[in-house]
């Protein structure tokens, strides 16, 4: 039952926190990763994956890990991101990955682009006064992104193993 409210709900709830932490106020919490990595742990005990499985998920999470401080260092992703898409790979491993990477890749083109569009118009005034949006709105910020990272996870969870076990 508790492996299922874990399974079901703290990962998707994760998710959107993140995505609109960071549409919000540009920065995802370390403790969002912490509970993804976290629970992943008690998950995986809960539901008897095996220590080569759980290895596995590890070492697709190190390689997300160590691409994604290269773009951090490199200035192109916050280090909220990398944590957040590490963690995501945590919880897909390997078998999901490249499917995970890809959705991610595309959501992101097409956030960045739209989020180029909406600054080259004028702020709505409906939006004026809302800090959220005037930072959003500023050409001298960055790109949100782990909003296409959190969704390209939400897209591609019902396709894991987490999800199948359910029979879902």
């Amino acid at each position: 039952m508790a492996a299922d409210a874990i399974r079901l709900l703290l990962f998707p709830a994760m998710m959107a926190f993140a995505a609109s932490s960071d549409l919000l106020t540009m920065t995802i919490s370390n403790r969002v990763s912490l509970i993804l990595l976290g629970s992943f742990f008690i998950l995986a005990v809960m539901t008897g994956m095996l220590l080569a499985d759980i290895g596995a998920h590890v070492g697709a999470a190190a390689v997300v890990l160590a691409a994604t401080f290269l773009f951090f260092a490199r200035g192109w992703i916050g280090g909220g991101d990398a944590k957040l898409a590490a963690a995501t790979a945590l919880w897909f491993g390997f078998d999901q990955l490249l499917n995970y990477v890809i959705c991610a890749s595309l959501l992101g083109g097409v956030l960045t682009l739209a989020i180029m569009r909406f600054r080259l118009m004028p702020l709505p005034s409906w939006l004026a006064g809302q800090d959220w949006a005037e930072r959003l709105h500023r050409m001298d910020t960055g790109i949100p992104y782990g909003i296409a990272l959190a969704l390209a996870a939400l897209v591609i969870y019902p396709d894991t193993s987490w999800m199948k076990s359910l029979g879902m």
